[in-house]
């Protein structure tokens, strides 16, 4: 069993045990584009992606750093009693930018009181040598992540969905973020079209192999406004329904490195926005079955590594 009654290993527990309390993210969005928009790989996006980014409801845009976090700080502290936040640079990719303005965002977000880390989520392909350098430093000098969306290890599931890098792209960011001791969150998506069951399981072994600290899971979701959203309309795409689901995500933990931290196992589809699967929105239903699936099979997270 882990820390906190689990049956695999929770971030938040990991955040207690850091900082002796009750720790929330605080996603924050910073104005940054993403090279599958802007031109400089593509300009479609993928076929999941919104027009404001992936998985980035419910941030206040146009605000400063420090309003989005105080704003955040108010609702976590209402809501779950939270002491300390971690600052979650989270729309789109929050590297693609000169590094002197990475550096005045990142410490704008760390002078706010009671922010006392630092999550950055971005590609793999906008990691040049010195934003690693940078996000190299802030590891030395703080609590921080770097989330890594690779959604994927097969190439050909990278190119259906219009992802614009390759997986060795991926591990080549892995690589040089180990030498630099930057911790890395991957984020991976279950249920892509064209990939078995044992082709999605098979991403655990990968990323054990490449040794990163951290995974979120996500569940394919169909939401408005997206070329994915088409594909669903018209057959060529099918959801995972929520048994199905809950059987891949076991699955998948108990082949994963017991020491990874498990940052996520289910995506947050904006209600206003979703097409399918609907059943994902009811979000604390899905992780409790997900904790009974692994309670009725005596397993959990690395029984299978």
């Amino acid at each position: 069993m882990f820390p906190g009654g689990k049956r695999y290993n929770i971030f938040s527990e990991e955040l207690k045990r850091v900082f002796g309390c009750r720790v929330h993210r605080i996603s924050v969005d910073a104005g940054f584009s993403c090279p599958n928009r802007d031109g400089t790989v593509g300009t479609a996006g993928c076929i999941y992606c919104g027009g404001s980014g992936s998985g980035s409801f419910g941030i206040i845009r146009g605000a400063s750093i420090p309003e989005q976090l105080e704003h955040g700080k108010e609702v976590m502290t209402r809501k779950y009693k939270a002491k300390k936040f971690l600052a979650y640079f989270q729309p789109y990719s929050n590297t693609h930018a000169p590094v002197e303005h990475l550096r005045h965002l990142y410490d704008q977000a760390l002078a706010v009181q009671d922010v006392v880390g630092l999550i950055v989520g971005t590609r793999p392909d906008c990691l040049p040598p010195e934003t690693l350098d940078l996000l190299a430093s802030y590891a030395e000098q703080t609590y921080s992540w770097l989330e890594l969306g690779v959604q994927s290890h097969l190439d050909r599931t990278l190119r259906l969905i219009r992802r614009g890098h390759d997986f060795a792209s991926f591990v080549r960011g892995v690589r040089e973020c180990k030498a630099r001791r930057i911790r890395v969150c991957a984020h991976i998506i279950l249920g892509l079209p064209g990939e078995t069951w044992e082709e999605m399981l098979a991403g655990a072994a990968v990323l054990n192999e490449l040794g990163v600290d951290g995974v979120k899971l996500h569940l394919l979701h169909v939401m408005r406004d997206t070329p994915l959203e088409e594909e669903y309309a018209q057959g060529r795409v099918r959801m995972l329904d929520r048994d199905e689901y809950v059987g891949l995500v076991c699955d998948f933990l108990e082949r994963l490195d017991p020491a990874m931290s498990v940052q996520r196992l289910t995506g947050d589809g904006n209600r206003d926005h979703l097409i399918a699967p609907l059943w994902s929105l009811q979000k604390f239903e899905v992780l409790n079955t997900i904790d009974n699936e692994l309670v009725r099979r005596g397993t959990h997270q690395g029984s299978r590594f």
